[in-house]
């Protein structure tokens, strides 16, 4: 293999070619405890065989692997290079560096790395994986005239034997330009076709994937597989063209057990005003039917609570009378449930806020997509801030759940929801209509990771004229745009011109900079100060503009964010303020910036996370002028009189 990371191996030759160069390295190793800021960067040796390298870099712990000493001027660091780009947890800047390491070593390009790297992965390795997911994002962002000069290369990689080179190869044809060369390839077999349509998602340009519907479409016929047809399905729902007919296309799905599921999850992601009357009438009567005949013991599964949740929406979609007559024939059979994900490096709950009807049963089922824990809490109106800054400091509440305050002002509520995993939340809705709060009371989680239960008396009247809720935390702003870093990187000279300061130090407010951050010595101290930001980015506006649009691009050592693991299964997640052998301080809450003390001997991991605790999409209900004062405002504060 070229440049291979292999995992461990346990042969007693390669342990022994190893014994006399590892016990040479003495760094303080508190087994997956953590490593402390004064430790000495590890020993590797580097001139050992391929296996044995691979093997002293996959001891490693993310941060100290990249502690190791690297350089490009010798091809012996590569596998370091390698290690780090192909590392599960990396940050995003941190694989780019290693990418370029690699690519002046190697004398070759970044599209040539890319490939090479992704066909080192095992399909069967969810983390590596994920990883390739990462990786195919990296090169799909290669300009397209880059990609295009690579064609040949993106060919050869549709025929690789690892699934995630395949669809990448054919993403990247399709990005170069060359779609209808990608389709014709792709077309000779079926399994190619499946590549094909795996491809579909991976291509970053909303308008590229509309145009491809054409061809997923096609694929949706009698004449071909199910397999084919069902990955049809599943790509349509990133194809934004056609939308109202691609509701209209794969509704009929639905009623054919083989293809319910994909078919239901499709539909989920087309937006509602999508989703015309007439076929959500047809497709709500094939789901309560669905409904009752499915067995008891089968109405708690992942695939169920997503029919009923399609369901659910549906009814709201027709008259009145016909959805109390469906919703009936569902009580009879099921609790009404509502489903909420959590969005990854967001900080937020995917929907803003869901009805219930007063007095009647509810199973809210919340899955947690994001890389850290988060809970589920619903206050009586009108308490959501004082619930959520009050269980902030109740890290280990004995006697209770963790973040979660007794008292009154609580309703319902999870346990802390671990990354990936899912937790079901039944109870009976209050009796009183109101509008309750719900939000995840982790530190610092509040301001962005909230929403609304109301509660009505009749669910399906309410339906029919849904009122948007008064936003508990008192912002009034609404969704402007996700915004990326290329959405505004085009012309930041012309951009910054003609800037206000009074109105970038407002929008610093209402975007809550201030609460982490400190300017001219006012604000937080989770964060970074930011009075000196440009000079320390010696007056780079993209770089700076790139951290706030993609805060876990670069992330400070000082502030990194660790994950802690005691023996006893809590989780800690905050930034170590400082440690020695005994014990680590970790302030993880800042409304309560005193830090909590964590013996060593209690610890079973600590890990720094590739994730920042500023999240993404901050600045997603602010305009682009407004983000323009924002970044001009922190260059002013750099340079104001008043803030030296």
């Amino acid at each position: 293999m070229r440049r291979g990371i292999f995992p461990a191996l346990p042969c007693l030759l390669l342990a022994l070619s190893l014994a006399s160069a590892l016990a040479q390295e003495h760094h303080h190793d508190h087994g997956n405890h953590g490593d402390k800021p004064t430790e000495p960067p590890p020993r590797i040796f580097l001139d050992k065989s391929a296996r044995v390298v691979a093997y002293q870099l996959n001891r490693l712990t993310n941060a100290r692997l990249l502690m190791v000493e690297r350089a490009t001027d010798d091809p012996k660091y590569a596998p370091v290079y390698a290690a780090i780009l192909t590392r599960a947890g990396m940050a995003q800047q941190d694989r780019e560096e290693a990418l370029k390491g690699l690519i002046v070593i190697n004398k070759t390009d970044a599209v040539t790395e890319l490939l090479a790297t992704l066909h080192e992965l095992k399909d069967d390795d969810k983390e590596q994986q994920r990883v390739g997911r990462q990786l195919a994002a990296m090169l799909l962002r290669e300009p397209t005239n880059v990609l295009s000069a690579k064609a040949d290369s993106l060919m050869g990689a549709t025929k690789s034997e690892s699934q995630v080179l395949r669809s990448t190869g054919y993403a990247g044809l399709i990005v170069a330009g060359r779609a209808d060369g990608a389709w014709r390839t792709a077309s000779e077999d079926a399994d190619a076709t499946l590549d094909y349509l795996a491809a579909v998602p991976l291509v970053p340009k909303a308008v590229v994937r509309g145009s491809l519907r054409q061809s997923v479409v096609s694929l949706l016929g009698d004449n071909n597989a199910m397999n084919v047809r069902k990955a049809a399905i599943t790509a349509l729902a990133s194809v934004p063209a056609s939308i109202e007919a691609n509701f209209q296309i794969v509704a009929p799905f639905v009623a054919d057990a083989a293809y319910r599921t994909v078919a239901v999850r499709t539909l989920l992601r087309i937006p509602k005003n999508k989703r015309d009357a007439k076929t959500a009438s047809q497709l709500v009567d094939v789901l309560v039917q669905h409904a009752e005949t499915t067995p008891a013991a089968q109405r708690t599964t992942d695939q169920f609570v997503d029919a009923m949740q399609l369901a659910d929406q549906l009814i709201a979609l027709i008259p009145t009378a016909e959805a109390r007559s469906y919703r009936d024939r569902l009580r009879a059979v099921t609790v009404r449930v509502v489903r909420i994900n959590t969005v990854e490096e967001e900080m937020r709950y995917d929907t803003a806020y869901f009805a219930v009807e007063a007095g009647r049963p509810v199973q809210i089922v919340l899955n947690n997509e994001d890389l850290m824990p988060h809970n589920f809490v619903i206050t009586v109106p009108g308490a959501l801030k004082e619930v959520a800054i009050t269980g902030a400091t109740l890290t280990q509440n004995p006697g209770g759940t963790p973040y979660v305050p007794k008292t009154e002002n609580v309703l319902f509520y999870t346990d802390m929801v671990q990354p990936h995993q899912q937790a079901r939340l039944t109870f009976t809705a209050p009796t009183e209509p109101g509008e309750y709060p719900y939000v995840c009371t982790f530190p610092r989680h509040w301001m962005r990771m909230y929403g609304v239960m109301i509660v009505v008396d009749d669910l399906d009247a309410w339906s029919k004229n849904p009122t948007e809720p008064t936003d508990p935390t008192g912002n009034n702003r609404s969704f402007v745009q996700n915004w990326t870093f290329e959405d505004l990187s085009g012309d930041v000279a012309n951009n910054l011109r003609g800037r206000s300061p009074e109105i970038g130090a407002r929008i610093y407010k209402e975007a809550t900079c201030a609460q982490c951050h400190k300017v001219a010595g006012q604000g937080g101290a989770v964060g970074p100060e930011l009075s000196d930001v440009f000079k320390r980015w010696k007056g780079d506006h993209l770089g700076v503009l790139r951290e706030i649009i993609d805060p876990s691009h670069k992330i400070d050592p000082k502030f990194a964010v660790q994950v802690i693991i005691t023996l006893d299964g809590l989780i800690l997640t905050g930034i170590v303020k400082s440690e020695d052998k005994d014990s680590v301080s970790v302030v993880v809450n800042p409304e309560a910036p005193a830090p909590t003390v964590v013996k060593r001997d209690d610890i079973d991991e600590i890990e720094k996370s590739s994730k920042s605790m500023m999240p993404k999409a901050l600045l997603d209900r602010f305009t682009k002028d407004e983000i323009f004062e924002l970044l001009s405002y922190l260059e002013y504060a750099g340079t104001s009189p008043a803030d030296e």
